[in-house]
């Protein structure tokens, strides 16, 4: 263990000396050797603009329509379980008063009862299971469908615009406003999913 760090650490140290040297190899190449001349620079094309995707999904009406229809779904999974927990509760307890009163005729009466409640458990069990991923299968399926209206929108969109990058902003530290297109993008995604409504 101690010898992967040791090694790691080499390895991280030549890198940053080889960007190091790079880095400074680059910009005296760029410089003439001659007194009189100028400093070459190169006009990139480069074009970088940044989503908020975030606040994009915060705002976008298909996000809010999918989260509205995932808790009504939430909450009536939640009511079916809750109802069948509370359900088999009662019976439970009935059953365990029952038996500390000896209330059954025989014992192979009572065992079968017990046997059936905990057959009944598993199946809540089993639907609190099942509810769950389907919750889960939903979410995953929400959150695909709103990228992938993302992500089709941009393409369209940078067909004109021609950005090199378009950057998720929950990556980027700091950026110039101006390269912010989270409104624009916002407002066309918003017009366009209203209009196939």
């Amino acid at each position: 263990m101690r010898n992967t760090s040791l090694i790691l650490n080499l390895v991280l140290a030549v890198a940053v000396a080889v960007i190091y040297v790079l880095h400074f190899s680059g910009k005296s190449s760029n410089k003439s050797v001659g007194g009189n001349s100028s400093v070459a620079t190169s006009n990139s094309d480069l074009k970088i603009a940044y989503v908020k995707v975030d606040s994009l999904i915060l705002n976008y009406d298909l996000a809010e329509e999918l989260h509205d229809s995932f808790t009504k779904n939430q909450e009536a999974y939640t009511k079916e379980y809750t109802e069948k927990r509370s359900s088999f509760e009662k019976r439970a307890a009935a059953f365990q008063e029952k038996v500390q009163r000896g209330g059954f005729l025989t014992q192979d009466r009572a065992v079968q009862e017990r046997d059936r409640l905990v057959s009944e458990e598993q199946e809540i069990l089993s639907l609190d299971q099942e509810l769950s991923m389907k919750l889960s299968e939903m979410q995953s399926a929400n959150n695909k469908q709103l990228i992938d209206s993302l992500m089709n929108y941009l393409k369209e969109y940078n067909v004109n615009k021609k950005y090199s990058y378009i950057f998720n902003a929950g990556d980027i530290l700091i950026g110039d406003e101006p390269h912010n297109i989270t409104k624009e993008v916002l407002d066309a995604m918003n017009a366009r999913y209203n209009e196939k409504k």
